[in-house]
């Protein structure tokens, strides 16, 4: 550009050369080039226009002389943009294909410097700098793309992608209406809410819901809405601009232009501030978002999948979540149940854990589960969901030091202990939890005639390690001693 800069002057009128495109994204002259003979103040990289000037410059096919005289309209708009200041300038369009890719602009300072015959000898070069410029534009746009690449393979390696592979554990049982749903939903493109307890799964269906749906060669991107701190929420699902704030050294693509394509999975909802509730209402409306610092909109093309613990319509009666999203939200709703109120589940998912423990902890032979540890374990109540019964087989194979999984370090469910043979008669008043346990291990001593350990024993009719029991009959002063049964 230097040596065309040179060659010009010695032609025509001219101290400075500017090279222009016009960036569609910012509505606004973005200055790639600026050559001048004597030393200057940079110009300005990017000059917003307003809605007119920018479609009375995107019809120009003809070279624009510019000076301060004879200016009206658009064009005396335009001198003031620029910053004419009793200097003329020379724009030439640079079309390509059809397509006004940018403009030429040259500069020589006084008015009335260029006439029409110079815009006639700059015909000669029109073409080459069209093509010079249509060059550089689709090289710096695979150097974008490149970039683009490398930072979605960076960011979707941190993502966690479970194993879409494998079948829903109680897809056939527990989960069935849950299965049945999300398969219902997953061929469309709607919007859905997946409510129910902490540990219950909503993950697990949502990544369901995204593998069996036509976007599923898309992105899929999860957001915890409350693991990220209220000052950077709009930052990390928006996306910002160079410059936005202090810290911002480059534009960043928020997480909806990464889920572009794909599917967005928001979960915990609930926790998003209500700033941000805004701004996603219009992505639901609209399917366009704006960065922080941003001008313009982005369209986006993704799907919404929110997932959330909390009493939602509760929190909008609270004025704590607008009801306007509430609705937009609320178009699918799918509860998933708790644990305690699918335990037909529970066997298949600990023998499911057994199996994928093992292999994240290099158990070459996952060991078998002792006789009765499965009723143990469809018997408690499962406060902590899916999630704790995983960790419970974790913590079991950590322990494991042979022999079969016992599952000894889970407390039973007191409320489900109350049996025939050692509950009380309710209607008399109830029983204390101490006494219900004292009478329930007493009936088991003398079915043993007071045996504890080994086989027949009473630690294992109650699936329970001998050392604990002794422990629990200390503990309720049961006395130890043969028992006869009369």
């Amino acid at each position: 550009m230097k040596r065309s800069f040179d060659y010009l002057q010695g032609c025509l009128p001219l101290d400075e050369i500017y090279l222009d495109i016009m960036d569609s994204q910012l509505g606004a002259i973005r200055r790639i080039v600026h050559l001048a003979k004597a030393e200057r103040e940079p110009a300005e990289e990017i000059v917003p226009l307003p809605e007119n000037i920018w479609d009375w410059g995107q019809s120009m096919t003809e070279p624009l002389i510019l000076d301060g005289r004879n200016l009206s309209g658009s064009s005396k708009t335009m001198a003031a943009i620029v910053k004419l200041e009793g200097n003329s300038d020379l724009a030439i369009p640079l079309w390509m294909e059809n397509k006004l890719i940018g403009t030429l602009i040259l500069r020589a300072y006084g008015e009335g410097r260029y006439h029409q015959e110079h815009a006639e000898l700059l015909s000669i070069v029109v073409e080459p700098f069209a093509l010079a410029l249509s060059n550089a534009l689709s090289y710096r746009e695979v150097l974008r793309l490149r970039d683009n690449l490398i930072d979605d393979n960076r960011f979707l390696n941190r993502e966690l992608f479970s194993q879409v592979g494998d079948a829903i554990v109680g897809g056939n049982s527990g989960l069935r209406n849950v299965m049945e749903m999300a398969r219902q939903v997953a061929p469309l493109a709607n919007t859905v809410l997946l409510m129910g307890e902490t540990g219950t799964g909503k993950e697990v269906i949502a990544n369901t819901i995204h593998f069996n749906s036509p976007r599923k060669e898309g992105p899929f991107i999860k957001v915890n809405c409350g693991a990220i701190p209220e000052s950077l929420i709009d930052s990390e699902l928006f996306g910002h601009e160079k410059g936005a704030f202090t810290g911002a050294t480059s534009i960043k693509r928020g997480r909806f232009e990464r889920a572009n394509g794909g599917t967005i999975f928001l979960d915990e909802i609930g926790e998003l501030p209500f700033q941000a509730q805004v701004r996603l209402l219009r992505v639901l409306q609209n399917r366009e978002i704006e960065r922080v610092g941003g001008e313009r909109p982005i369209a986006v093309d993704i799907r919404i999948i929110a997932a959330t613990h909390r009493n939602l319509e509760s929190m909008v009666s609270e004025n704590r979540f607008r009801e306007d999203l509430w609705f937009r939200l609320n178009v699918f709703p799918i509860i998933v149940p708790p644990l305690r109120q699918r335990k037909e589940d529970v066997p298949a998912l600990t023998r499911h854990f057994v199996e994928l423990k093992c292999r994240e902890l290099g158990i070459a032979n996952p060991p078998g589960i002792a006789p009765g540890a499965l009723i143990r374990l469809t018997n408690y109540a499962w406060p902590g969901n899916v999630r704790e019964l995983e960790n419970l087989v974790e913590r079991e194979l950590i322990r494991h030091r042979g022999g079969q999984l016992r599952f000894d370090t889970l407390l039973p469910d007191e409320q489900n202990a109350v049996t025939e043979a050692g509950g009380g008669n309710l209607e008399e008043g109830p029983l204390g939890l101490d006494e219900v346990m004292a009478a329930h291990i007493n009936k088991v001593l003398d079915m043993t005639e007071g045996k504890i350990h080994g086989p027949g024993g009473a630690a294992e009719l109650l699936n329970i390690n001998p050392h604990t029991l002794r422990g629990r009959m200390n503990k309720l002063g049961i006395k130890y001693g043969r028992r006869k049964t009369s």
